[in-house]
């Protein structure tokens, strides 16, 4: 466990080398006794310095979703981060690479709720219940560590390597199965990734209702409105200036992203 003071520091580090957009060593290395709780604590002292500076809450993202990725960084269940209100990107405005330390892209079911999500007991039939519309989404990620070398402290602090989002404009959830959707990252023609829905838990309601469970327990309500992006169907790919990425989905649409 890290000091209150320790937190501290490490938050400073994360936000210098966001602002600064020079990435540092893992956290691990400088906060050897760093722990889960103290990265998510960590996460929220930036959060809160963000929302202190006028930014708002636009929902979560849920990192760490598939099992391949969790036996990776030795967990057993996801992680999450927040969305907020700068963070919102266009489909028809380019995004400039030289923003970011080391960006890449993810596909997404995203959910868009139409009601608020019950706490600890949100099951998956809540999440339905409650979602306006499910979207095609890109989540730019990024990581504030040097080279990508994190580890699940360095993530979870770094408000779970999250950075950007884009939505298109869905469907009703109860018109498809969220299980069984097809999705392709393709690039100026060429395909990069391809995947299906079911790689986020099974399902990306499952998803969805694990982070209303979990953020629960910290006083943290999904409310109406709130975007919630539940994991990648795909993996990761590396972002560069130039590029069009566009995420493809069966049944639901398309949502693309410039950057420059």
């Amino acid at each position: 466990m890290l000091t209150d003071r320790q937190r501290h520091e490490a938050a400073e580090l994360l936000r210098s080398a966001e602002h600064g957009v020079t990435p540092i060593a893992p956290l691990t290395e400088a906060f050897p006794g760093i722990g889960t709780e103290d990265a998510y604590e960590i996460q929220l002292v930036n959060i809160r310095h963000r929302l202190a500076a006028g930014a708002e809450v636009r929902g979560h993202k849920v990192g760490l979703s598939s099992p391949v990725m969790q036996r990776m960084m030795g967990v057993d269940e996801p992680d999450y981060g927040h969305l907020l209100h700068d963070m919102e990107l266009r489909p028809h405005d380019a995004v400039s690479v030289a923003r970011y330390c080391h960006p890449r892209v993810e596909v997404e079911v995203g959910f868009v709720l139409g009601d608020d999500l019950p706490g600890e007991t949100c099951t998956p039939a809540d999440v339905l219940a409650a979602t306006e519309r499910v979207v095609p989404a890109l989540e730019l990620i990024d990581s504030r560590i040097r080279d990508w070398r994190i580890t699940i402290a360095d993530t979870i602090a770094d408000n779970a390597s999250s950075a950007g989002y884009v939505i298109g404009e869905g469907r009703d959830p109860r018109e498809l199965d969220l299980r069984a959707i097809d999705a392709r990252l393709t690039a100026d023609g060429g395909l990069l990734a391809e995947g299906r829905s079911d790689a986020v838990l099974g399902d990306p309601a499952r998803s969805v209702a694990w982070l209303a469970r979990t953020v629960a327990r910290f006083g943290v309500p999904l409310k109406k409105g709130h975007v919630v992006l539940p994991g990648s169907c795909t993996r990761a790919v590396d972002v560069a200036a130039g590029a069009t990425f566009t995420a493809e989905f069966t049944g639901l649409g398309s949502v693309s992203l410039s950057f420059i």
